[in-house]
């Protein structure tokens, strides 16, 4: 380890609450962030359901049309954790307490911005334990049908994603990114969820997006964009399939050391990536991160352990 030290695990300075919309539901939900223990990672807790936890881990997604949905195998779930995630993960918090009122986290703007500003509001502070991530030591990949996701060894985290939609609005977009804070913030975290009109009575009568509008989504309606503002990054549909990648993989319960492409990739097949990638031990080792100066990392391998994030 280099003279630098090794960095250490960060949570939340203070607890923070908002309301806000749920995407789905269309309920009002109430959520606090909160300071967690060293080691603890990411934990949810439903305030309206006797105070029961869940962790955020890809063992416990259940599929769901168009978002993550955690569930504890008892009842117990959260949806549309994504954005949150992708948020928690941008800016490097290892710990945290996340306390619902409700079975899913608030869309707030559709992207991962608020929670961005809700953490910087709280503070980040470092905790007395060093970071650890996940290093990926060899390409793992899944498919389905035309899309596919991967990772493969690289020097940092960076991501990159394709899609290619029948719009005009949208059609090809392919971006690629190495990602850390500053990058996240700037580049990924204002991107939008986005949709097409004429698929809205489809998801509703499907009890999906009924919280949905153009407060926290980007809609298309043929050749054009209905949001009044537009388009906060021109190729902002591509971006946030990223942030929601960004999001999903945090739920292999430590940041990875990797690169991850993504071609028309959803929720779905970035979970069943993490599968993959657990499931051989060759493909994957702990890592202890170094501090570094900013836009750098490095580590130090300690001998593969193969608990399960």
């Amino acid at each position: 380890m280099d003279e630098l030290g090794i960095a250490q695990q960060k949570t939340l300075k203070s607890a923070i609450h908002c309301r806000g919309v749920a995407l789905h539901s269309g309920s009002r939900v109430g959520m606090t962030l909160q300071p967690a223990a060293p080691d603890s990672g990411i934990v949810f807790r439903r305030s309206d359901r006797a105070d029961a936890e869940i962790k955020a881990c890809w063992r416990n997604v259940v599929e769901q049309p168009l978002c993550t949905r955690l569930d504890n195998g008892e009842g117990l779930t959260v949806a549309t954790v994504e954005h949150l995630m992708a948020a928690l993960n941008g800016l490097e918090i290892d710990n945290a307490l996340i306390e619902l009122d409700g079975p899913e986290v608030p869309v707030m703007d559709g992207s991962a911005a608020p929670f961005v500003f809700l953490i910087e509001c709280a503070g980040i502070i470092e905790q007395d334990a060093p970071r650890r991530a996940i290093k990926v030591l060899k390409p793992i990949a899944v498919d389905e049908f035309d899309k596919s996701a991967s990772l493969a060894p690289d020097d940092g985290f960076s991501m990159s994603f394709a899609i290619d939609f029948a719009s005009d609005v949208i059609s090809r977009q392919d971006i690629t990114i190495a990602v850390d804070p500053e990058t996240f913030k700037s580049d990924i975290s204002r991107a939008r969820t986005f949709g097409f009109l004429h698929e809205v009575d489809q998801m509703r009568a499907a009890g999906l997006a009924r919280g949905g509008s153009l407060d926290n989504a980007v809609v298309i309606n043929g050749h054009e964009v209905l949001n009044r503002e537009g388009l906060r990054y021109v190729d902002e549909f591509v971006r946030h399939k990223v942030l929601d990648a960004m999001g999903d993989l945090y739920l292999a319960g430590a940041p990875i050391i990797g690169h991850f492409r993504g071609v028309r990739s959803g929720h779905a097949l970035n979970r069943r990536l993490l599968e993959a990638l657990f499931a051989d031990d060759a493909a994957w080792c702990h890592t202890t991160l170094a501090r570094r100066l900013p836009s750098q990392i490095a580590w130090e391998e300690e001998a593969p352990r193969r608990a399960r994030a």
